[in-house]
């Protein structure tokens, strides 16, 4: 029942003036009315702290501006910065890639007391992860020099 209360002051703040009572039964069971109720007592509530919707944020009129000319070749150059980043970094993931298939095509091998060659899968796996991290690395730079381009366009 408080809940709804709660809600419904929440909901239409002007019944939040109306005056509110509050009674306990026997039972210990609590009632709020906004009407007077047998045993009840009236609940005095501090007003809610009001503020103004904000507005629209505006610079001050002395800001300094910068015309349309040079932020438009601002955002060419930062476009071209960009561009050559994704390059290097796509030129990165591919070397990343050839590094890492090197790797797994050259697994790690020690010859047992019997001289078969087994595989030493703890240093395959060292090997292999750092390669792998650099890989991942690369893509997510590629993904968000991407996201980025994207934003300018």
């Amino acid at each position: 029942m408080k809940r709804h209360l709660f809600a419904l002051l929440c909901v239409f703040p002007v019944l939040a003036q109306a005056e509110i009572y509050k009674a306990v039964d026997a039972d210990g069971h609590v009632t709020y009315s906004s009407t007077p109720i047998k045993g009840g007592k009236k609940i005095i509530l501090e007003p809610l702290p009001t503020m103004m919707p904000p507005g629209k944020a505006r610079a001050p009129d002395n800001f300094p501006r910068v015309d349309d000319g040079t932020q438009k070749n601002r955002d060419d150059t930062r476009f071209m910065i960009l561009q050559n980043e994704l390059t290097a970094e796509e030129k990165l993931l591919g070397e990343a890639r050839q590094k890492l298939q090197e790797a797994e095509a050259n697994p790690e091998v020690f010859h047992g007391q019997d001289g078969k060659p087994y595989r030493n899968v703890a240093k395959y796996e060292e090997k292999i992860k750092p390669l792998l991290d650099e890989v991942g690395l690369h893509q997510r730079n590629i993904e968000a020099l991407r996201t980025e381009l994207s934003k300018l366009k």
